[in-house]
């Protein structure tokens, strides 16, 4: 049976804390609110954009703005791609495990268009079968059905499956989707978030780690 790699995005495939980073401090700015350090926001990452939000304006002693929401995605989404980038090896990651014949998708709290606009502008759109944002189902992770979801729209099978992120919500949706997991240690999220799960240091490691977290398979 065919494996399927399924990706977190930010953190994982991709360091997007720039544009994200610029975008949240032209709506502080908007508000009142002086900017955050690039580290604050790494911070804020991770829980998909309402939590992001909540987390800016709780941390300049704020109510949340609802209405604040819509004008910050269309922002961003204008100016995702700016300085956001495919952490060094990922492509080349990506090309190998395409040419070993593992099938791909990936699953994000990011807002699905934000997170296409990045991969189209990164040329990684073409390794994924799928994509399911943060808003494309009725959850998000950590919530198992996001991945389940993201993986029934790639035609994958979670018993030959790998979920690869930096982030605790990533362990937590594959394990409660009975996926084998796997952290990465470049990413956002502390060591401490792997929980037990294989770590990979570094891009190069991954193609050996999926392989040996998704077992026996039809890849030879």
């Amino acid at each position: 049976m065919q494996p399927t790699a399924v990706f977190d995005l930010d953190g994982t495939l991709v360091d997007s804390v720039p544009d994200i980073h610029a975008a949240l401090n032209r709506l502080m700015a908007a508000h009142g609110e002086p900017p955050f350090t690039l580290q604050e926001v790494v911070g804020f990452i991770g829980d998909g954009v309402p939590t992001l939000l909540a987390r800016a304006f709780g941390a300049r002693g704020r109510e949340p703005d609802p209405a604040a929401l819509p004008g910050f995605l269309l922002d961003y989404e204008a100016t995702a791609a700016q300085h956001t980038r495919p952490f060094e090896g990922i492509p080349a990651v990506l090309e190998a495990l395409k040419a070993a014949g593992w099938r791909m998708a990936v699953c994000t709290n990011k807002p699905v268009a934000a997170a296409h606009v990045v991969l189209e502008a990164l040329d990684l759109s073409r390794f994924f079968a799928a994509v399911g944002g943060g808003d494309s189902f009725p959850v998000r992770k950590p919530d198992p059905a996001h991945l389940l979801a993201t993986l029934q729209a790639a035609g994958g099978d979670p018993t030959c499956a790998v979920m690869i992120g930096d982030h605790h919500n990533d362990i937590a949706a594959a394990r409660g989707a009975g996926v084998a997991p796997v952290f990465v240690a470049w990413g956002y999220g502390p060591l401490a978030a792997a929980d037990g799960a294989p770590v990979a240091a570094r891009p190069s490691e991954l193609p050996a780690l999926l392989a040996a977290a998704a077992g026996p398979t039809s890849i030879r």
